[in-house]
């Protein structure tokens, strides 16, 4: 530390959003630099090519030293490593909330005992009132919504990113036993007028601003899937809402995306894993497949070529069909392009004997048909479900999901798990899924055969079983 600097700094809040960190320029430089990122793949968007934009997010702002308060454990530290000490802690973050009462839970009168991993969330989220839950599909988050929800007691927005799962929010606090009426908003003008309201994401950021402000409580449901944007226009304008709880499956890996979420909400907890749920019997046990299609040797490609071409690659495609069509259970494939693809493979599975029980699904199918095939789904046994990764890769839940085909290559890593995540839900008769990784090689340095390596890596990461199978498409068509 250079000569008179000084060694102690004063953190004031600003709101129930931002603090202050009054420092030396010196160390404003270094938080600076601290917090600056580079968005994931930002070399790609137009903003960045045409250099509107550098590509980075900044999290602390140098010439008002504000940043997220969700920050805070990590200023601390940051500061502390350099010998600052730091007054004003206890001012922002307030005393620890006792814990509740033991008789809290059975006063609700829930048709079912939580979970003790259900119970360890919500007892260290009502303490501090600010968290970022990692919980994976169907680990039952929205049971600690609701907990937390019931407790709290305050006005309480709960937003979610889609309107079947505003649906399904509404559905799961009435089967917990909610009695009161729940405000459900889609879209148009929102009219806020209950205890507990569920809505878009969409719909809320149209919201008045003294209606964001009048919330004391708000909950971000799968809080991966807003728009980075959106979520900070929501809850930069949420500036007197003192408890914030965020949800999410999975995080995209990225330390930019995980410290604007903490920034936003509060500190990761990590609630449970998907291997731990396996192991203990709560969700469908899994297994992989990862099946490398070996196409006759292709020139080096683009990426989009690459896509285009494996898409209407009619071997490949003939695969992917007769693979669904030896499968047993209800199974669901997913693509990428609906025009591209999906169409050529409904077109091309109608035509077989699993025509009857076909149901095709993308982003131009309303809500009330999308419920549809989930009921009708549900109640059967041998159906097949064509839909988009956009519609029916998150915020769908139907646990009579046998199979799961990646017809179209995916990167994304939570686009991956939360594809997984559809078919883990337990129901009568079924307690395994199987996953149909599809991958190709092209007999070149291939996109989509690193994609697999990568995806290979998470499946590594999350203790999942799998099996690698090669195909040749010329002796499989």
């Amino acid at each position: 530390m250079e000569q008179g600097m000084a060694s102690e700094i004063t953190l004031k809040k600003i709101n129930e959003v931002f603090m202050q960190v009054e420092c030396d320029d010196g160390l404003a430089r270094d938080l600076f630099d601290f917090f600056s990122f580079t968005v994931p793949n930002a070399k790609f968007m137009p903003s960045v090519k045409n250099r509107y934009w550098d590509g980075k997010v900044r999290l602390f702002q140098i010439k008002t030293r504000r940043i997220y308060i969700g920050l805070l454990p990590y200023v601390d530290d940051f500061c502390r490593e350099r010998g600052y000490d730091i007054k004003g802690i206890g001012d922002i973050i307030g005393e620890k909330t006792r814990e509740p009462e033991e008789d809290f839970i059975k006063h609700l009168g829930l048709p079912f005992e939580p979970r003790d991993y259900q119970l360890d969330a919500f007892r260290t989220t009502v303490q501090y009132g600010r968290q970022l839950l990692l919980s994976p599909t169907a680990s039952g988050k929205s049971l600690i919504i609701y907990l937390l929800a019931r407790y709290y007691n305050r006005k309480t927005v709960i937003i979610v990113p889609t309107t079947s799962l505003v649906e399904q929010m509404t559905k799961d606090f009435k089967d917990y036993g909610y009695d009161k009426e729940i405000c459900k908003i889609y879209s148009g003008q929102p009219v806020f007028d209950s205890d507990i309201t569920v809505t878009t994401w969409q719909s809320f950021s149209k919201a008045p601003k003294d209606v964001m402000e009048s919330f004391e409580v708000v909950f971000g449901d799968e809080a991966h899937l807003f728009k980075a944007n959106v979520l900070k226009g929501i809850l930069e304008k949420m500036k007197n809402t003192a408890i914030r709880i965020g949800t999410t499956g999975t995080l995209d890996g990225s330390e930019c995306h995980r410290l604007q979420l903490e920034g936003l909400f509060g500190p990761v907890k990590k609630v449970i894993s998907t291997k731990d749920l396996m192991d203990s019997g709560t969700i469908a046990n899994l297994s992989i497949d990862c099946v490398i299609l070996c196409h006759t040797k292709q020139k080096k490609l683009s990426y989009q070529e690459e896509m285009d071409y494996l898409v209407s690659s009619e071997p490949r495609n003939k695969f992917i069909v007769n693979l669904v069509r030896s499968l047993k259970g209800n199974t669901l494939v997913l693509f990428q392009y609906v025009e591209k693809h999906g169409v050529k493979l409904f077109d091309m599975m109608s035509n077989t004997d699993m025509g009857g029980n076909l149901h095709y699904v993308y982003g131009g199918t309303d809500t009330e048909d999308r419920e549809a095939v989930r009921e009708i789904v549900e109640k059967n046994k041998e159906d097949t479900i064509l839909a988009s990764y956009g519609t029916f890769s998150t915020g769908v839940n139907i646990k009579r999901i046998d199979n799961i085909v990646f017809a179209s290559p995916s990167k994304s890593r939570i686009r991956n798990l939360q594809s997984i995540g559809r078919g883990l839900r337990k129901v009568d008769g079924k307690n395994k899924m199987r996953l149909f990784d599809i991958a190709d090689d092209l007999q070149c340095d291939n996109f989509t055969l690193g994609h697999l390596k990568d995806r290979i890596n998470i499946y590594n990461e999350e203790k999942f079983s799998y099996e690698i199978k090669q195909f040749n498409l010329n002796d499989n068509t």
